[in-house]
């Protein structure tokens, strides 16, 4: 079992909050896909004849390619790897590409899951956060895509807006609600370093970003989609009994994919490896049959952190088991130590299974598993540095 995932880096415009390589041009565009099917070819041995059962349109804003190039690349995917019929296909796409027309050529093409770049159903925050589509828009793209026949469809929104409230922000989950949408995926607004959220706001030109506040609507989300049904599978999303997206649970379950595309990383559970975020030194490597990239095998501690991390963010938790067969007695212990102060603050708690509430009474742990506790999730990644190895 594997994926694919294929970035593509073009965007109408910058959200003043994105640090993902994407470019707000056309620049070297007849050029990309011709680029990318070759880089297809080249990597036909990376996944090892491993059944693809997902791909994944991501970037950027992949809905701006047309459905035939969409056709193009599944076509080619489909001649090289060993694709699972039953495959999920996901796209990404922005609420003002989603035309009537353009949702007919997708379901044609072959995407079955739309993954919709809401952000907020509030123009005042898509302002803010300098999106392309209004709110409007925004709620009729999930209409028309339901319409339209996507009936496994998910929605990004991002809490944490200096311009968006308490009231406002349970308004959007409500929202959401009403359109029935199966997966949501929440995120909090985070500024990061370089882009032009940050330096409008180092300049005061725009409000900055308060902890508590994102605290609050992250209470405030957990509590009202847990009460709706969903489930909490990982600390950024939430979906519907069995709705989960299959592509990004397989990068928490250290399942290997193939990237393809400037700034896409592969993983095959032995090293990862990174194409370069130029897309001219992209094109002009692939016309030349070479991938620009770079490729680290991991190390024991880089295999431990990256499963501890990944592992901590979703409801299957972290698994003692796990951890004592693929790295060692003496690595399960200092976990055990390492999860105390957290355990005792109330971040973590040790369980026999996902499905009891009582803490292991068995000294060796053989059989348990830690899990962040709600209040833990809004803290993930640093209680999950806590327990790295250099």
């Amino acid at each position: 079992m594997s994926g694919i995932y294929l970035h593509i880096p073009y965007c109408r415009q910058k959200c003043h909050y994105c640090n993902f390589y994407s470019l707000a041009s056309v620049k070297y565009r007849a050029d990309l896909l011709p680029a990318m099917l070759h880089e297809l070819e080249i990597q036909k041995d990376f996944l090892q004849g491993e059944p693809v059962n997902t791909v994944y349109f991501g970037g950027g804003t992949p809905s701006l390619l047309s459905a035939s190039e969409i056709a193009n690349l599944l076509s080619v995917i489909h001649r090289l790897f060993s694709v699972d019929p039953g495959a999920e296909i996901t796209l990404e796409a922005n609420p003002d590409e989603l035309t009537k027309k353009k949702l007919s050529e997708l379901i044609a093409c072959g995407v079955n899951r739309l993954s919709i770049g809401i952000q907020s159903f509030e123009d005042r925050d898509l302002k803010f956060l300098n999106r392309t589509h209004s709110a409007r828009q925004a709620y009729n793209s999930v209409k028309h895509s339901q319409d339209a026949g996507f009936s496994n469809l998910s929605i990004d929104l991002i809490y944490g807006i200096p311009t968006l409230d308490s009231t406002c922000w349970e308004s959007n989950l409500m929202t959401a609600l009403e359109l029935d949408v199966p997966h949501i995926s929440a995120y909090a607004l985070t500024v990061e370093e370089m882009t032009p959220l940050a330096v409008l706001i180092k300049k005061g030109k725009l409000p900055g970003v308060e902890d508590a506040q994102q605290a609050q609507h992250f209470d405030i989300l957990t509590s009202l989609l847990e009460a709706s049904g969903f489930l909490h599978y990982e600390v950024s999303n939430f979906c519907k009994p069995g709705m989960y997206a299959r592509h990004n649970t397989a990068y928490w379950q250290g399942i290997s994919y193939l990237g393809i595309g400037p700034s896409a990383h592969s993983f095959n559970r032995v090293s990862r490896q990174w194409n370069v975020s130029n897309l001219g030194l992209y094109i002009q490597s692939l016309q030349q049959s070479e991938i620009p990239f770079e490729k680290e095998f991991l190390t024991p501690a880089q295999l431990f952190n990256e499963y501890v991390m990944t592992s901590l963010r979703t409801m299957w938790g972290c698994n003692l088991s796990y951890i004592r067969e693929n790295f060692g007695p003496e690595w399960l212990a200092q976990v055990l130590r390492d999860a105390q102060p957290a355990i005792d603050q109330g971040f973590l708690i040790l369980k026999n299974s996902i499905r009891t509430k009582e803490l292991s009474p068995q000294p060796e742990f053989q059989d348990a598993t830690l899990f962040l506790t709600n209040e833990g999730k809004f803290r993930a990644d640093g209680i999950a540095a806590d327990f790295f190895r250099e």
